[in-house]
């Protein structure tokens, strides 16, 4: 199809990730059902465990002619980068915005594969915005009327199962489109590819 078919986007919106596997998600998710009794809990707009994940770099929407450059980049910075352990640990939030999952293990490496798929991006021209790379799974996100500290307290003692990142996924995000209070962003895996080649 070319791009100026009318069933294909001219650009997509995509993002670089590290996805944790079902097993570490199913442990979290337990882990978070007793927040989801705390007051304001119903306030919030909490993720969907099918779309938790650790974010390396955001793209925003991505030329549909600029996707097979970055795919190569990001598969080779994926060659590069050997496997390491992760797990799910403590929380946190930025400000009254969203609450958060952290990350422990090889964060080190976790953050060369984030400066990677960053730089994958830059070298393909598209326009980064420079940000401090923080590791994190969002759980939550607030308009700002729920205070965050006790749901983050909460979850502070948590330290999930160590697992094996093998893969960086380049992920694609659909904004909700229905109009519906409450629908939530869905993603797609796009590609991914083994870390260590």
């Amino acid at each position: 199809m070319s791009s100026s078919d009318p069933g294909r986007p001219a650009s997509q919106r995509l993002f670089a990730a590290v996805l944790p596997p079902a097993s570490a998600v199913a442990e979290l998710r337990t882990a978070l059902a007793p927040l989801h009794t705390l007051p304001g809990a119903r306030d919030l707009r909490w993720t969907g465990p099918e779309g938790w994940h650790v974010t390396l770099a955001f793209y925003g929407e991505v030329p549909e002619d600029a996707t097979p450059e970055l795919e190569a980049r990001l598969e080779r910075a994926a060659r590069r980068t050997a496997p390491f352990a992760l797990c799910l640990h403590g929380a946190g939030h930025f400000g009254g915005r969203a609450l958060w999952a952290g990350a422990a293990g090889g964060l080190d490496t976790l953050r060369l594969l984030a400066e990677r798929a960053d730089a994958a991006a830059r070298r393909t021209g598209l326009p980064m915005e420079h940000r401090r790379f923080a590791p994190h799974l969002t759980l939550a996100r607030s308009r700002g009327g729920v205070d965050l500290r006790p749901f983050a307290a909460a979850l502070a003692g948590f330290e999930g199962q160590r697992w094996e990142a093998a893969e960086l996924t380049l992920v694609r995000s659909h904004l909700p489109v229905s109009g519906v209070p409450g629908e939530r962003p869905r993603y797609t895996a796009a590609r991914a590819w083994p870390l260590g080649g």
